[in-house]
């Protein structure tokens, strides 16, 4: 198995689900974490892994959806999460969905139906993953703007024109010119949108 291969965690509590699940998914190429318990996942658990989770919703202690609420609450909610259920279950599946699952499926499973949802469902935490990293980066760039660099970022993407700025920073225009080009070069922005939209990932587009 690569280590490139996308994690399927799997957490169930019946033994014959864990091993057809992990034997499936092993076969067609993806790395299977089988756990018995949420907390022996929870032990274990890493959410910067690409992947996603196949998640029981009923299991003795810590239920799915309670499990699916915790992750969520502690920001590592990263990999979106297949539920399984027994049976059919209205209110559990609109609950589920509404915590932000990427689908929920019905014992038995589908053999092909289930590696959809898991492809679909890894696709999808590629793109998160993936927009948590550029906002990362976005921050370390702002984070080494001196102090009037930051106070000049905040005007541009406020729309502000470089005289209004000097005029609210008491200095001059061309020393707004000077600090602007150098945000622009230290955050790797080559035009005023990209600015703008550098600024709306990491929620200062109103200014810091």
């Amino acid at each position: 198995m690569s280590d490139q291969s996308p994690t399927v965690f799997l957490v169930d509590d019946d033994p014959s689900v864990l091993r057809a699940l992990t034997r499936l998914l092993a076969l067609e190429g993806f790395n299977p974490r089988p756990y018995a318990s949420a907390q022996s996942f929870l032990e274990e658990h890493d959410p910067d892994l690409p992947g996603c989770i196949i998640l029981d919703v009923a299991m003795p202690g810590e239920s799915g959806l309670e499990l699916q609420s915790r992750l969520c609450a502690s920001q590592a909610g990263g990999q979106p999460i297949i539920f399984i259920s027994g049976q059919s279950d209205i209110p559990i599946s609109v609950s589920a969905m509404k915590g932000g699952a990427s689908d929920f499926l019905t014992k038995p499973v589908d053999d092909f139906v289930l590696l959809s949802a898991v492809r679909i469902a890894i696709d999808r935490c590629k793109d998160t993953l993936r927009s948590r990293r550029e906002r990362a980066s976005i921050k370390d760039r702002f984070a080494k703007l001196s102090a009037r660099e930051k106070e000049v970022f905040s005007g541009v993407v406020a729309g502000m024109l470089n005289k209004q700025i000097a005029n609210k920073l008491g200095i001059a225009e061309k020393t707004v010119k000077v600090h602007r080009g150098r945000t622009m070069r230290k955050m790797a922005a080559r035009s005023l949108a990209e600015l703008v939209l550098a600024a709306d990932r990491i929620g200062l587009a109103g200014g810091h």
